[in-house]
């Protein structure tokens, strides 16, 4: 039969066992304390580097879009001032060349130009040429010469009406079967597309914008 000193005794050694395994225990729980903690911090951080990625992508892709956006703007912008500065010009063509008229020496070698390029186009030999009201006045009492000069293997009248253009002149058979349009209106119609591309090659590929209405001659007296 156990003695009160063997209780005790027992007692005190059941206590240290329960106080080691309390001690054991906690080590294990702060163990695992720790590294659920480690464990979660690394799947924040982990988390956290997947959202700043993907933040990162997003904001690449947004910035890309807004920049070729802007780009396509910027474009559009310039194409249309281009084309606005390239219409002004097609534009003022006309005035320019009306100014033409102003110089009758060179303006008389334009219509003998175009007299002679006209008939040649034409290659019959009893033509009519029709002329503006202006035009008419000044080379009525000279026109025999003038188109003997232009025009020598041919025999071309100068109609006795005048025609509605600002200058230039209208070649044309009797019959008015065939005919060439060196009015200047006419020949602007036939040849927009070559001056508005040799206007844009002046305005915008050299550095004079001027230079757009002083080379547009070539293209029209072509």
């Amino acid at each position: 039969m156990n003695t009160p000193a063997n209780v005790e005794e027992l007692e005190r050694a059941l206590l240290r066992r329960a106080e080691a395994l309390a001690a054991e225990y906690k080590e294990r729980a702060e163990r695992s304390h720790d590294r659920i903690l480690a464990e979660e911090n690394d799947r924040l951080r982990l988390r956290e580097e997947r959202e700043m990625l993907s933040a990162k992508a997003v904001a690449d892709r947004t910035y890309r879009r807004l920049v070729q956006q802007a780009e396509l703007s910027c474009q559009e912008a310039l194409e249309s001032l281009r084309w606005t500065v390239i219409r002004n010009t097609m534009d003022a063509l006309p005035a320019e060349l009306i100014r033409v008229t102003q110089d009758e020496g060179s303006y008389l070698a334009l219509l003998a130009e175009f007299l002679a390029s006209a008939a040649r186009s034409i290659g019959q030999d009893d033509l009519v040429c029709e002329v503006n009201a202006v035009d008419l006045e000044r080379l009525q009492t000279r026109w025999e010469s003038f188109a003997k000069a232009a025009v020598p293997r041919q025999r071309i009248t100068l109609h006795p009406t005048a025609r509605p253009c600002s200058g230039g002149l209208m070649l044309r058979t009797r019959d008015d079967r065939i005919r060439v349009d060196n009015t200047f209106e006419g020949r602007l119609a036939r040849l927009e597309e070559r001056l508005e591309r040799i206007v844009q090659e002046r305005l915008f590929a050299a550095a004079d914008p001027a230079s757009g209405m002083a080379h547009f001659g070539a293209a029209f007296h072509g």
